[in-house]
C-alpha cells in the first residue's frame, strides 16, 4: 500500500455537506484541507482530527492565491457559498458571484498538474420548472440568481473538460438531509417546531421532492471523485423517490409524536417547480452509486441528532 496519502481540499468543508465529506475522508486516511470564511471547527468534527483549514473568500482570486499559496492537491470538492433564492435585485449579484466566480476562481488558482478531479456541487434548483423526473440532458430553466449561477458553473466546467481536459465533474443534489444542517433549512425547521410541540406556519405542502440522506450524497460524492467515467458529466444524486413537501411533515411529526404545521401560511415561490425529482439512472451506471439509507432510517438519525444537540 502507498504511503502517500491522497490530498482532499473541501471548499466549504464547515458546513453541512462539507463537515461530512471531511469527516469521511480522514476516515479513509486521506489528508484534508477545508477552506472555508474562517478557520473553525465544524459542529461535527471531533477535536485534533488531522484537518488543515484555510481561511479565504474564493470571490477574491487574490486572497484565494494568498491562502492556498504552494499547496496542490489531487481531489478538490467545492461545496462552498450558500442557498439563497433572492431575485437579482435584492442581493442576486453577490449570490452570482459565490456561485459562478468563486468557480472561475478556483480553476485558475489550483495546480493542474496534480489534480485529478474536480466535484462541483449543483443543484436540482438548475432545472427550473422543467418536468419530472428531471434527467441530466434536459435544457436547464433556471428561475433565480442562485440556480443560474449554478447554471453557468456547470457549463463552464464542461467547456474547460471539453477544450482543456479539465477534470471536472458536477453533482446535481436534490434534497440533501441529515445531522448537522443549518437550522434555518426546511427538515430543522420541522424537527425542531415537532421537538418543541410548537405550532409552525409551512407551505400547503404539495411540493413533490427527492430527498437523500447525507451519508449517501457523500458515498456519490467520493465516486465521482475516483471514476474515471465521471469526467465532464452532469449527474444526479437522489434517491429517485418523489414524496410530498406534507407527506415528509407528516412523518416527522408522526417520528416526534408532537408538533402542530400551519399548512398553507408560506406562500409557494414565484415559478416554483411542483414536481422536483431525479432520474438517477446515469448516476448508476457511471459511478456504480445508488442510495442505501431510507428515509425512515434517514429521519431517525436525523432526528436523534437534533435531540442530542438540545
Amino acid at each position: 500500500m502507498s504511503k502517500h496519502k491522497s490530498r482532499l481540499l473541501v471548499i466549504g468543508g464547515q458546513g453541512f455537506i462539507g463537515s461530512h465529506i471531511v469527516s469521511s475522508a480522514v476516515e479513509r486516511g486521506w489528508h484534508v484541507t477545508s477552506l472555508g470564511l474562517s478557520q473553525r471547527q465544524s459542529i461535527l468534527e471531533k477535536p485534533s482530527t488531522g484537518v488543515s483549514y484555510v481561511a479565504a473568500d474564493i470571490t477574491n482570486s487574490g486572497v484565494l492565491r494568498e491562502a492556498l499559496g504552494e499547496c496542490s492537491f489531487e481531489y478538490v470538492v467545492n461545496c462552498g457559498g450558500y442557498i439563497d433564492h433572492a431575485l437579482f435585485f435584492n442581493g442576486g449579484r453577490k449570490v452570482l458571484d459565490a456561485h459562478f466566480l468563486g468557480v472561475t476562481n478556483l480553476v485558475e488558482v489550483l495546480d493542474r498538474k496534480s489534480l485529478q478531479a474536480f466535484v462541483n456541487i449543483g443543484s436540482s434548483d438548475e432545472y427550473g420548472n422543467t418536468p419530472a423526473p428531471q434527467l441530466e440532458a434536459q435544457r436547464e430553466a433556471p428561475i433565480t440568481p442562485y440556480s443560474l449561477a449554478k447554471v453557468a458553473a456547470t457549463h463552464f466546467l464542461q467547456m474547460l473538460h471539453r477544450t482543456e481536459g479539465f477534470p471536472a465533474t458536477t453533482l446535481r443534489l436534490f434534497l440533501t438531509y441529515g445531522p448537522g444542517q443549518d437550522n434555518r433549512r426546511f427538515f430543522p425547521q420541522i424537527i425542531l417546531g415537532c421537538l418543541e410541540g410548537r405550532s409552525f406556519p409551512t407551505s400547503k405542502g404539495e411540493q413533490r421532492r427527492d430527498f437523500c440522506y447525507v451519508g449517501d450524497t457523500v458515498a456519490a460524492i467520493f465516486s465521482a471523485l475516483t471514476s474515471p467515467m465521471a469526467k465532464g458529466q452532469v449527474v444526479n444524486i437522489g434517491s429517485g423517490q418523489p414524496v410530498s413537501i406534507r407527506k415528509m411533515i407528516e412523518t416527522v411529526r408522526f417520528l416526534i409524536g408532537r408538533g402542530e404545521p400551519r399548512y398553507g401560511e408560506i406562500a409557494y415561490r414565484p415559478g416554483e417547480n411542483m414536481e422536483l425529482y431525479a432520474d438517477i439512472s446515469k448516476a448508476r451506471d457511471l459511478l456504480g452509486w445508488e442510495p442505501k439509507v431510507s428515509l425512515e432510517a434517514g429521519l431517525a438519525r436525523t432526528i436523534q441528532w437534533f435531540r442530542d444537540q438540545s
